[in-house]
């Protein structure tokens, strides 16, 4: 009697074991749910049309006869016009140099209430259009803002208006920029070119012309990047108070953007992903226009109804040890 009632027993056993066994190897087979396959993009945007400002806001100061630059106006050969040094500023434009383009001569001019800082080239120097040639000294007060180099491409362009608030003091009020934010080598102003003596007409060695004074100035430091800028008529500036600028360098209405973490590039020329169908990145090529920081103007190289991967594409890494200038700018914004 207790034989017959242990085997049941037993087979009930064997049974619950061999079950057990068979789900645990389905459970090692099946893949974890929830997870999509390795390389799936998973957050995607596509480009939208609106207007864009591109607007920045700086941090300045009130300052006395700060250096400013000023910039050749076309590609060509520089030549500068000889200047002795002079601690009165200009009335009017004076011209400081010239740049000559296949025969064409284009005069560089130093503004109005200046004063001649220095050359910041050798003369004969083969230049491009927009490069500093010359240092100059704003006489009396102006609004200095240095520049952070992220935002050099984002300001590269002639700025269109800039706003200036005074902290606890006047504004908002117009404000004039002064030449280009480029960063300044130090200027010089070299030595007068000797004068060959000449008898006079009577040989009397007092008919001589009279000499150059001697000494070449001081020069200009060199300068980071920063915006200089005039405040207008009528606003009292006092050396060294806090004032922040709110500068817009462009605009642009009905334009294609994209979110600036989905695109990867330079000034210019940037790199998307879009996706396609089966959810696999094509990397494209795009130009790039205007950005506010969030977004980006696309003006070549998509249509607009494409879906964008994001992050975008990663750029090359930087070498070890890069020569300047040849890092790679990453993101745009």
């Amino acid at each position: 009697m207790d034989g017959r009632r242990l085997l049941p027993r037993a087979l009930v056993g064997m049974s619950v074991v061999a079950a057990l066994a068979g789900c645990s190897g389905s459970s090692d087979e099946a893949e974890t749910p929830g997870l999509e396959p390795r390389g799936t993009v998973l957050t995607t945007v596509q480009p939208s049309r609106q207007d864009l400002t591109n607007k920045i806001s700086l941090n300045g100061k009130v300052a006395i006869n700060p250096v400013y630059g000023i910039v050749a106006p076309v590609d060509g050969e520089l030549r500068y016009v000889q200047r002795q040094p002079s601690t009165t500023a200009s009335t009017q434009a004076t011209w400081v140099a010239t740049v000559w383009d296949h025969g064409t001569p284009h005069k560089v001019l130093m503004p109005k209430n200046s004063i001649l800082a220095g050359r910041l080239l050798d003369d004969r120097t083969t230049v491009t259009a927009g490069m500093p040639v010359i240092s100059a000294k704003r006489a009396g007060y102006a609004v200095v803002a240095d520049i952070d180099s992220a935002l050099a491409y984002r300001i590269s362009g002639s700025a269109k208006s800039v706003q200036g608030q005074i902290k606890n003091g006047p504004g908002p009020f117009p404000c004039k920029p002064l030449g280009t934010i480029a960063a300044l080598p130090a200027g010089t102003i070299p030595e007068p070119p000797p004068v060959t003596p000449s008898p006079g007409a009577t040989g009397d060695p007092a008919a001589q012309p009279e000499q150059p004074p001697a000494g070449g100035g001081e020069g200009s430091e060199p300068t980071g990047l920063r915006l200089v800028c005039t405040a207008s008529k009528g606003i009292k500036l006092i050396n060294g108070a806090a004032v922040t600028l709110e500068m817009v360098t462009g605009k642009a209405s009905d334009v294609l953007v994209l979110p600036v973490e989905a695109v990867a590039g330079t000034q210019g020329k940037g790199k998307v992903d879009v996706v396609g169908a089966d959810r696999v990145r094509k990397t494209v090529d795009v130009v790039l226009g205007l950005t506010d920081g969030k977004v980006v103007e696309i003006k070549k190289g998509l249509k607009g109804d494409e879906t964008v991967a994001i992050p975008g594409p990663n750029l090359p890494a930087a070498p070890e040890n890069p020569a300047p200038g040849d890092q790679p700018s990453g993101a745009v914004g």
